[in-house]
């Protein structure tokens, strides 16, 4: 991989975490969704040399009543992962040009998965930047899910990849706790169903997280 000025060639944040905050991530995301989508808050999420802390994410349940899940309506071979094993990248194309992300959670047989809406670069800024030349402000790089793909260099080869191994995308405990106090929520932005749902999550107050928009329907002329 080449560096660009800024870049580090070794240690990646989040790489140093101890063996127990490693197998704690992993416990964590085979529990119940909503600790885990709150857990991953605060986490660091590498891929194609830059590092993103993550901070907003939101929870989909599945077939569990979650109209707004892609697997509402039962496996597909597009959110087929959602069903497998905890830990497992779950990528999906939308718009016809964005690549988004989510970590899969749960029992597996019950689809679950957290999306990765947004985060903060802490390191390969120069390689986020080079990424994505027409942002203006670095809080801006990976502020959204689509954005923050971008900023990584995620694309559908990352689907079903392991994230708590040494893959080329990997999520790594947080290297700072994440006081309680800080963790919002509120609705999902943009759903089409569920929309009330207080499943979004973010830090509190960081400037890179995402503004919220609720779905509203197109009217028909």
């Amino acid at each position: 991989m080449d560096l660009l000025p800024g870049d580090h060639a070794t240690d990646l944040p989040g790489d140093h975490a101890t063996d127990a905050d490693a197998a704690a991530l992993a416990d964590l995301l085979t529990g119940p969704l909503l600790p885990a989508a709150r857990g991953l808050l605060g986490c660091e999420l590498h891929a194609g040399g830059v590092t993103v802390r993550i901070t907003e994410v939101e929870a989909y349940a599945g077939m569990a009543g979650d109209q707004a899940s892609h697997a509402h309506r039962g496996r597909t071979p597009r959110n087929a992962v959602m069903f497998g094993p905890a830990g497992h990248a779950y990528v999906y194309f939308t718009y016809g040009m964005h690549w988004c992300m989510n970590v899969v959670t749960g029992v597996e047989g019950e689809a679950s998965a957290v999306l990765l809406r947004a985060g903060e670069v802490v390191d390969g800024l120069a390689t986020a930047r080079d990424r994505r030349p027409a942002v203006r402000r670095d809080v801006d790089l990976a502020r959204g899910p689509a954005r923050l793909c971008a900023t990584l260099g995620i694309d559908r080869s990352a689907y079903g990849g392991y994230l708590l191994g040494d893959g080329p995308v990997r999520v790594r405990p947080p290297t700072r706790p994440v006081p309680p106090e800080t963790v919002a929520a509120g609705p999902r932005v943009g759903v089409t169903g569920a929309h009330d749902l207080p499943w979004r999550f973010w830090l509190d107050g960081d400037p890179t997280v995402s503004a919220y928009r609720r779905h509203v329907p197109r009217t028909r002329r």
